[in-house]
């Protein structure tokens, strides 16, 4: 019997479904993900899928929910600040594994149940670190989606590298006509293999940003710091 005759005899359920969504999505890319790819892979007639997601959007909630699944619960023995530390890195690698997830919950027009369920733990996590509501909602919004694991890089284009020549002499251009950015992107110490431009080491970057992101608001917490405070003072001003 063959690997595929077996598949096709296991019985279909909806974790069975999501699953070959996601690792057909991690082999050939979202973008070839369709039903009747997918009844392929799992040797049924298309129409069975739809006993168990009822179209293409349901699918790609329940791939969003597979992914953030992956994430490490809370480690209950460290600090807070520790412990949403690990988590979101957690985050970032489960969306490393699945690079198409990023772009999958940010289509999302509504937050699917698991991402819900770990953005209330998040939540959970800074109330229980000190944070009182207010801050842990200003929180929320300066992390955005790095909470999740991913954040919008200011360098990232999309495009494919130039070649060296042409790259030499666009940067001869920038740091003609913008010398500050030239400064910057000109740096030789980075990963050429990342996504936020060449010279950029994007698993640093990311915690860079994290961490300063932690550090001011621990500091906030210590301060009892308050948006109405805050608003308060900027008004007399």
């Amino acid at each position: 019997m063959t690997e595929q005759s077996e598949a096709a005899r296991r019985p279909l359920n909806t974790d069975r479904v999501l699953r070959a969504a996601v690792a057909l999505a991690d082999t050939t890319g979202i973008d070839s993900l369709s039903m009747r790819r997918l009844a392929q892979e799992l040797g049924v007639v298309p129409m069975a899928l739809y006993k168990h997601v009822a179209n293409k959007e349901e699918l790609l909630d329940g791939m969003a929910d597979v992914v953030v699944g992956e994430i490490d619960p809370p480690d209950p023995d460290v600090d807070w600040k520790s412990a949403v530390r690990q988590r979101i890195l957690s985050a970032r690698q489960a969306l490393l594994r699945h690079p198409w997830a990023s772009r999958v919950i940010e289509s999302r027009t509504r937050p699917t149940p698991a991402t819900l369920a770990y953005l209330d733990s998040m939540i959970g996590m800074f109330r229980a670190g000190g944070l009182s509501v207010d801050l842990t909602h200003h929180v929320m919004h300066a992390l955005g989606s790095r909470v999740l694991g991913f954040s919008q890089e200011l360098f990232d284009d999309g495009a494919p590298g130039p070649d060296p020549g042409t790259q030499a002499a666009a940067l001869r251009e920038m740091s003609r006509r913008y010398p500050h950015i030239a400064e910057v992107a000109s740096r030789a110490d980075h990963d050429g293999r990342s996504v936020v431009g060449p010279g950029c080491d994007d698993q640093f970057e990311f915690e860079f940003a994290l961490d300063l992101l932690l550090d001011g608001f621990d500091r906030l917490r210590r301060q009892g710091w308050s948006s109405t405070a805050t608003q308060r003072s900027q008004n007399r001003s």
